[in-house]
């Protein structure tokens, strides 16, 4: 009996523990948020009802899934291009660049066999160091002729 409130008792300091820790662990993601949530948008973009292009809390920023749409160019590298141009102009109205700040870009693709030219086009974006990256292939986009969506997170220094 005395070994079971012993462990008991260690079960529940640990569990104190345990949230001491989780709280401490919050506490920049917290202070963070306190200095507020800004809308962010980039030059010739805009908030919808359902979407606002960038999102920054302290330094953290998140910029929505831009598609690179054109009537006149639909080439995979063309709609890689616009896509990051437009991620691009999030970054800028936060201050910064995305070669500078972009920490993880998410990449849909409709087709496995665009990665090579997405991949071509998006290396120009990233001469050094480029953020970390998951390329995944979905059925479709929103946007009938969409074979790219981009969203990115970063970091601004």
């Amino acid at each position: 009996m005395h070994r079971m409130r012993r462990s008991t008792k260690t079960a529940a300091t640990m569990t104190v523990a345990s949230l001491a820790l989780s709280i401490l662990a919050a506490a920049p993601l917290s202070a963070q948020a306190a200095e507020g949530r800004q809308t962010v948008v980039g030059e010739g973009q805009r908030i919808t009802a359902t979407l606002s292009p960038g999102i920054r809390v302290g330094k953290l920023l998140w910029a929505s899934g831009q598609l690179g749409t054109s009537p006149t160019d639909t080439t995979i590298a063309g709609q890689t291009t616009r896509a990051l141009e437009s991620t691009e102009k999030v970054f800028k109205a936060a201050g910064t660049t995305l070669a500078a700040a972009a920490t993880k870009c998410t990449v849909f693709l409709t087709d496995v066999k665009d990665f090579q030219g997405m991949n071509s086009a998006y290396t120009k974006f990233f001469p050094s160091n480029p953020p970390a990256r998951s390329t995944v292939v979905v059925a479709a986009l929103v946007v009938p002729g969409g074979k790219v969506e981009i969203e990115c997170q970063g970091v601004i220094p």
